[in-house]
């Protein structure tokens, strides 16, 4: 693809991002007048497929950036953006995406009421649904295919990835020493040393998905790729 093409797709995913994450705001209003259960304590910042939509908003926007930079022949200015893009990719977009879809899914199809209550499809549309759980897979899959990336030391995109998931483990287990009540109805079905085991296994499938995109990147680009010579390329 060439970059003015790889330029707009950016463009359609932050504007698609930021669309759907002002759509859920309207719709929780809405919500909160209907069930006063359903979004309680955090509101809607307390999904983890909400903040992952401003991840993937965040991480198209500096990724247009870069692209912009490059149709504007500013090679040192992108040049210098690319490990920063890339960390997002490697240690969140792609991690977090694909982790969200999988989990999601999985415990959709057993049993919907332990992830996906029928409550909510009062609040959110079936397609909304589809957006914050289905789409945002292939979205980060063809990211992996049409720029090219560096992966970044192990040590630094697991430590991103590791910061950030202790961090939404501490805000859902602060929720519930507040509220009494778990964010995932899964957790209510579960005893204390199963919640343990789930996040462990949780913490496990993060790492197997890190890996896994860090082999797939290796397998499109190689070891030794030039992305700017990549981008001259595209362009012709």
């Amino acid at each position: 693809m060439k970059t003015s093409s790889v330029f707009l797709y950016y463009c359609l995913g932050f504007a698609w991002n930021v669309f759907l994450i002002y759509f859920l705001s309207t719709l929780s209003r809405k919500g909160e007048k209907k069930s006063s259960d359903v979004l309680a304590y955090g509101g809607l910042w307390r999904f983890l497929t909400v903040l992952n939509l401003v991840l993937q908003a965040v991480f198209n926007g500096v990724s247009l950036l870069v692209d912009a930079f490059v149709l504007m022949k500013q090679q040192q200015i992108a040049k210098s953006m690319f490990p920063f893009r890339d960390l997002l990719y490697a240690g969140l977009a792609f991690p977090v995406s694909t982790f969200i879809f999988t989990s999601f899914w999985t415990l959709y199809l057993y049993d919907r009421q332990l992830i996906y209550p029928k409550s909510l499809d009062l609040i959110f549309p079936v397609w909304m649904n589809h957006a914050m759980h289905t789409v945002i897979f292939p979205l980060v899959l063809v990211d992996l295919f049409i720029t090219p990336h560096h992966y970044p030391s192990k040590g630094k995109g697991l430590s991103l990835l590791g910061i950030a998931s202790s961090a939404y483990l501490c805000w859902i287990l602060w929720i519930y020493s507040v509220t009494g009540k778990w964010v995932y109805p899964v957790f209510e079905a579960l005893s204390p040393l199963a919640i343990a085991a789930f996040f462990f296994g949780s913490a496990a499938l993060l790492l197997f998905i890190y890996n896994t995109g860090e082999f797939l990147c290796h397998m499109i680009w190689g070891d030794s790729i030039v992305r700017l010579d990549v981008y001259r390329s595209k362009s012709k």
